[in-house]
């Protein structure tokens, strides 16, 4: 009885150590959970986004840079929790002038810097876009998107009264496809030069509020003609998410910033087989004690 104890106990060992690799690989590739962070706008590319851990080369822009010192931080590892809680779209009686970008958070004072060289995305005035929301932590919401009006001098500080009165965009609950939100709209026509897109996402099952600055430079319409006269500043829906930009951005901005692609651990030659094959040999070599076992009672 003690040897066959002994050698049940030896096959037990030599089991798990067969399993042991493949699943320590398995573990090596799966995501982390996900931190307590929940969205910014990712294109046109937001303050927070560029100069966040995700930004790429914009974080090393100086305007980041600056951002970063004035806010006391050496990164926005929490670039996407620009959030005010209990706001209840009563957003122009909570954040005061001059801090729309940071939503009043000390902690992002930085992003609302008045200066004309953040890091910014080519438009056309007058073309539908893809506007893309990157959901960390996804919520149910609505996005409103406005447009600084005529005027707007990205060298002071930005004032609520710098924004058309009305979102151009207003979009509830947009599709979300590989972790960003998808929200299709038009730009106004008839503008051109230095403007920003100010986000704000008001969400429906938390009580918190999101803010994003992206900077942005509107063209004219393609060819130099048929431009329109005037604004086109009404509001429009969000759209069903199936149609794709006629223009995308010119400077496309990193947009689903920390994906994880799932075919790294079950594609062909990824560690998904190695486990199946370890669990296969585990069950043989298990059968095999049980009939040993068998044979001794």
């Amino acid at each position: 009885m003690t040897v066959h104890r002994t050698f049940t106990a030896a096959v037990a060992g030599a089991a798990l150590l067969l399993l042991a690799a493949p699943l320590a690989a398995l573990l090596a590739v799966l995501p982390a959970a996900p931190a307590l962070a929940h969205g910014a706008m990712t294109s046109p590319v937001s303050r927070a986004a560029a100069c966040g851990t995700e930004g790429g080369r914009r974080a090393r822009s100086r305007a980041c840079q600056a951002a970063l010192d004035s806010s006391g931080v050496s990164s926005f590892d929490d670039w996407d929790t620009v959030r005010v809680p209990g706001v209840n779209g009563r957003d122009r009686q909570r954040i005061p002038d001059g801090q729309l970008c940071s939503g009043g958070i000390a902690g992002f004072a930085g992003l609302d810097a008045a200066r004309s060289d953040w890091p910014s995305t080519t438009l056309r005035a007058g073309d539908e876009v893809t506007f893309t929301y990157r959901a960390t932590i996804p919520h149910r919401g609505t996005f409103r998107l406005y447009l600084t009006a005529d005027g707007y001098d990205p060298a002071t500080p930005l004032r609520w009264a710098d924004l058309e009165p009305k979102p151009f965009l207003t979009a509830t609950d947009p599709p979300l496809r590989d972790g960003s939100y998808r929200i299709e709209g038009t730009l106004p026509r008839g503008r051109t030069g230095k403007a920003l897109l100010y986000t704000v996402w008001q969400n429906s099952d938390t009580p918190d509020t999101y803010y994003s600055c992206s900077d942005v430079v509107l063209k004219g319409p393609a060819g130099g003609s048929g431009a329109a006269e005037g604004g086109d500043a009404g509001s429009a829906g969000g759209g069903d998410g199936t149609a794709s930009a006629k223009a995308p951005p010119e400077e496309a901005p990193t947009a689903d910033v920390g994906a994880v692609d799932p075919a790294a651990a079950s594609g062909p030659g990824g560690v998904l087989p190695l486990v199946v094959g370890a669990a296969a040999i585990l069950a043989v070599v298990v059968g095999r004690v049980m009939a040993l076992r068998g044979r001794r009672l």
